[in-house]
């Protein structure tokens, strides 16, 4: 007997000049894709982070995993003294997904922080 093994794959990344990643995550919702992915990395452009989230996490599984880039931001988002766009949105996130329910965290202490993102089967 044999077995298959597919996963499939969210990759945001941001190139220089050139950000679709919230077209292509709404393209990706609104051709019924929600729920079908079983991995999303986010490394894209800080500020819409928590969007970015909203949606991948809304295009994940139950049991799919979101890794998120860059969330320690050098230690800035610890120092309440920074306040440009990208800590606070970073900082915003970082305390939002504290308080999220509908998954299971952890953040990874290596390079500039990385957050792991399990999304659960129901939200408690």
């Amino acid at each position: 007997m044999t077995t298959s093994l597919q996963i499939t794959l969210i990759i945001l990344t941001l190139l220089p000049g050139f950000d679709p990643s919230l077209e292509t995550l709404d393209s990706l919702l609104q051709t019924g894709q929600a729920g079908s992915f079983d991995f999303a990395f986010i490394d894209a452009d800080k500020t819409n982070y928590r969007h970015y989230y909203e949606k991948c996490l809304e295009l994940l599984r139950p049991g799919g995993l979101m890794a998120i880039d860059n969330v320690i931001w050098g230690g800035a988002v610890a120092d309440p003294q920074k306040t440009d766009l990208e800590t606070v949105a970073l900082r915003q996130l970082n305390q939002a997904l504290h308080h999220d329910d509908r998954i299971e965290l952890s953040m990874l202490p290596i390079a500039d922080g990385l957050t792991l993102a399990l999304k659960r089967s129901q939200a408690f």
